[in-house]
């Protein structure tokens, strides 16, 4: 389960602080907030109506690169789309039998590294194809 109040870093093991994001952005954006490594400088955003809480594990560079490219992928299923919140619900849920992790944690903001590689290698093997549900309410693609 994903720590939503970090005082350690799960990259390095630095100190962890709470304090505003105009100190990555240079001005507050979304909550205002976020965790900051005092040590490595990996950080992570927290929820607007819930301005302690943490969005995910605190990313790197590379990690904040992988989320992006993994959500490139993943959001043109659903967004936009009819019903686009149940699609993207089942969407996760489908996702995390493919990574074969609890849809609990099926998160792209709770991934490290390696997860976020893996989710993007299934991700882009649908490219294309079309999003059907089958008789029993589960999606697959053709």
């Amino acid at each position: 389960m994903i720590d939503k109040y970090p005082k350690t870093c799960n990259l390095c093991g630095g100190a962890v602080v709470y304090t505003s994001n105009a100190v990555i952005y240079g001005q507050e954006y979304g909550s205002g907030r976020c965790y900051l490594c005092t040590k490595c400088g990996a950080f992570v955003g927290t929820h607007k109506p819930r301005p302690k809480e943490a969005l995910g594990l605190l990313a790197s560079p590379r990690m904040r690169k992988g989320k992006r490219l993994c959500h490139e992928l993943f959001d043109p299923f659903w967004r936009g789309k009819p019903k686009a919140q149940k699609k993207r619900r089942d969407l996760y849920l489908w996702l995390s039998k493919q990574l074969s992790i609890p849809w609990e944690d099926c998160h792209f903001g709770y991934f490290d590294l390696e997860r976020l590689r893996e989710a993007y290698r299934i991700l882009l093997n649908i490219q294309g194809r079309e999003m059907r549900y089958d008789s029993g309410g589960m999606i697959y693609f053709v």
